[in-house]
């Protein structure tokens, strides 16, 4: 779900150059999940290989991260731990909301409602612990470091950049913000025509930089209170929020009152599933690590070929043409001639 900020947080649209020769930290779960709703048949069937294993989500993170580095982006992917307790209905709300799309998916396809059918399809889309474990083993491969985080991805992303070691966080949702991050910039493993679901119209989907600072500032809050907002809207630590109170109307009433327990007693029907103040420690002490290690490493292309094209049954020439991308994005951001160079 991520929380609504949406039409509080100002952006800036960029280009991808633009992001060249920065490093940035990825909410990896949510562009395998972006991957394994966009990367499909035009039915909404997954790509799989010819063991029936779906392999979208590493179709998605092999051309997407090798377009990536080839503009001299360096992506650090960052991987969900344990979700805090709190995190449980939302992840049933989740999971019940793929139900009802998979019966619909499945209704769709009998009437021979194709593009209906691929709309319910992406609503499906489901990470399996395989998922993420053979994402890993390929990121290894192609010498692209990634996080283990203990419990929230976008959490340690956040952290990663407060530390300075990444430039970005990336990801579609705004909890990003929530959790700290200075810059957060969305649409990266997105970018590019889009059609729009149910509608036979395309649009141009561009990268865009928000800037926590500048949130605050255009606002007039603090972050403690851009927390406090968040979690009337509604977080995936209350998904239900206050019924009938959106962004404009929250951000008010947290400027009038000054804080959310300040501003409770002046909302009707105002109820959490647990005291707010719990779900704003998520946000202002989230569960993450100094134990990492950031390197990026020389591809190992045939240790891709043979992942790929011996396992998962993928063109061994888009493959290795993918994996050559890597090579010219190194080479380009050090600018150097070799790999042995840029990394001796």
């Amino acid at each position: 779900m991520g929380v609504n900020l949406r039409d509080l947080v100002p952006k800036t649209p960029i280009k991808l150059e633009d992001l060249s020769g920065k490093s940035i930290a990825i909410d990896a779960y949510n562009a395998l999940y972006q991957f394994l709703a966009i990367i499909r048949q035009p039915n909404g069937t997954p790509l799989k290989d010819n063991s029936g294993r779906i392999t979208s989500h590493l179709s998605g993170l092999l051309y997407r991260t090798s377009n990536l580095v080839e503009l001299g982006i360096k992506p650090i992917y960052v991987f969900d731990g344990t979700p805090p307790a709190l995190k449980e209905a939302e992840i049933k709300r989740r999971m019940k909301a793929k139900e009802e799309a998979l019966v619909k998916y499945e209704q769709a396809l009998r009437e021979g409602k194709i593009e209906e059918a691929r709309m319910y399809a992406q609503a499906t889309a489901s990470l399996k612990d395989y998922m993420a474990e053979d994402s890993k083993r390929l990121l290894d491969l192609l010498g692209i470091p990634w996080i283990q985080a203990p419990s929230e991805g976008e959490a340690q992303a956040a952290h990663v950049v407060r530390r300075g070691d990444a430039d970005f966080c990336a990801s579609q949702d705004y909890d990003s913000l929530l959790f700290g991050a200075p810059r957060l910039v969305r649409n990266v493993t997105i970018s590019g025509r889009r059609k729009l679901p149910g509608k036979n119209v395309y649009v141009e989907v561009v990268p865009e930089v928000v800037e926590l600072d500048r949130v605050l500032k255009e606002c007039g809050i603090t972050h403690e209170q851009l927390i406090d907002i968040g979690i009337l809207v509604g977080t995936d630590f209350n998904p239900e929020g206050i019924k009938g109170l959106g962004p404009k109307t929250a951000l008010k009433l947290i400027k009038e009152y000054g804080s959310l327990e300040n501003a409770l007693p002046h909302i009707k029907d105002a109820e959490f599933p647990v005291d707010p103040r719990q779900i704003k420690e998520i946000f202002l002490h989230p569960k993450v690590t100094d134990s990492y290690k950031i390197e990026w490493k020389e591809p190992d292309v045939e240790g891709v070929v043979d992942f790929l094209c011996g396992e998962r049954d993928f063109s061994e020439d888009r493959v290795r043409k993918a994996v050559e991308k890597i090579h010219r994005g190194y080479v380009k951001l050090k600018g150097k001639t070799t790999l042995e160079k840029w990394f001796g």
